[in-house]
């Protein structure tokens, strides 16, 4: 089935500027050719989308499924059994879809229940590309216990709870450096574990095959994290007990130099009444002033929402979030960019997600408007295809 996409202008994922009357040729799931004004094969369905722009689908390396975006996302998780779960899932996924989001990468589930919906996908178009990581490796009583994956002290325990997740099918291994704001008495400027264990829980992974991504907000859990040889930091906010610690310039060369990928956590889709906690409205600035410090460096840096842990982060915010990165300087195009071809590559499809080019999975959306221009075009959604199927909205 070969369908043919016209329209005004394309963000083709890497280039600093947008291609002019483009056609893209899609064969069946895959990308066949793109180009400008390029003949339509004999028996294609030709979608004219007129003064709309085409641009990959967007990436979000960071998501929660099996957290429902409420005001309460913990309780309504638990009291859920799993069936239960796993539909509540299917609907946030969708919900991303539609909202152009069409591959995501999971980065804490229970019970691996991220995995079969993962594997459901190859065969509906109506769910996303989803890369998996199981329930997040953290300590006993540690931030999100209660997803089920929580490991023994020690190195021995970690490597164990690594060989646990390797054999489940995980594609990545999410490490709880840090804690976290979503578990009772966990305090994310405080570290969970020490750098002897998170060198274990890396050493075992890259033996495994696979990579390793850290949740880390306080300074000294970044700092072990590095030390450990992570992939990956989540939020790398560099909290401390009352503010935001300065980036140590050591700290942020090993960052730079070892292309470690930071996960940005920015995307608020505004909710009247509300906010994030106190705790984190507060430090904002300063966060946003680090992440900043880190982008003018040189960081590898992608989207990466934290999309479902509450209201004002839906499962598709990333919409909202690539409008957000213009606090930090990125420029439009380093934006978007953030949001499909780095967060692709950082979620290890960079030979076949975030890209409009020929080879690649036919995930696209299509929306009115020059979103190098006004980023807020992403929110008049014309059309999203994944992986060559419309989807309807």
């Amino acid at each position: 089935m070969t369908t043919v996409l016209r329209a005004a202008w394309l963000f083709d994922g890497t280039a600093d500027t947008l291609m002019p009357d483009p056609t893209v040729i899609l064969d069946g799931g895959t990308i066949a050719a793109v180009g400008t004004a390029l003949p339509v094969p004999d028996g294609a369905t030709v979608v004219d989308l007129g003064a709309a722009t085409i641009l990959p689908g967007l990436v979000d390396a960071h998501v929660h499924l099996a957290f429902d975006a409420s005001a309460d996302p913990v309780g309504n998780l638990a009291a859920r059994d799993d069936a239960e779960a796993v539909a509540a899932m299917t609907v946030a996924a969708r919900h991303a879809v539609r909202g152009g989001v069409t591959t995501m990468r999971d980065l804490g589930d229970r019970g691996y229940l991220s995995l079969g919906l993962r594997d459901a996908a190859a065969a509906d178009p109506s769910l996303p590309t989803i890369v998996a990581s199981g329930p997040p490796i953290t300590s006993p009583g540690g931030h999100c216990h209660y997803l089920g994956g929580a490991a023994v002290t020690g190195e021995g325990g970690i490597r164990a709870a690594v060989r646990e997740h390797a054999d489940r099918g995980v594609d990545v291994i999410k490490i709880m450096a840090s804690g976290g704001n979503l578990t009772p008495g966990s305090l994310p400027e405080v570290s969970q574990f020490g750098a002897g264990e998170l060198r274990a829980a890396v050493d075992e992974a890259h033996r495994l095959g696979l990579p390793v991504t850290a949740h880390a907000h306080g300074t000294q859990a970044i700092v072990d994290a590095l030390a450990a040889g992570v992939d990956g930091l989540e939020h790398v906010s560099f909290m401390n007990a009352d503010s935001v610690d300065a980036i140590p310039d050591e700290v942020l060369t090993a960052i730079v130099s070892r292309r470690v990928v930071v996960g940005m956590t920015l995307g608020v889709m505004p909710v009247p009444g509300i906010v994030p906690p106190p705790a984190v409205l507060s430090r904002m600035p300063l966060m946003i002033a680090g992440l900043r410090r880190m982008h003018d460096a040189g960081a590898v840096m992608v989207a990466g929402t934290d999309a479902g842990i509450a209201p004002i982060k839906p499962h598709d915010v990333l919409r909202w979030a690539v409008v957000q990165f213009g606090q930090i300087a990125m420029t439009p195009t380093g934006a978007l960019r953030a949001a499909t071809s780095v967060a692709a590559t950082a979620c290890g499809l960079g030979d076949r997600k975030g890209r409009v080019a020929a080879g690649y999975d036919a995930d696209i959306l299509a929306v009115d408007g020059d979103p190098l221009q006004d980023a807020s075009a992403l929110h008049r959604i014309r059309a999203v295809y994944v992986r060559g199927v419309a989807v309807t909205r």
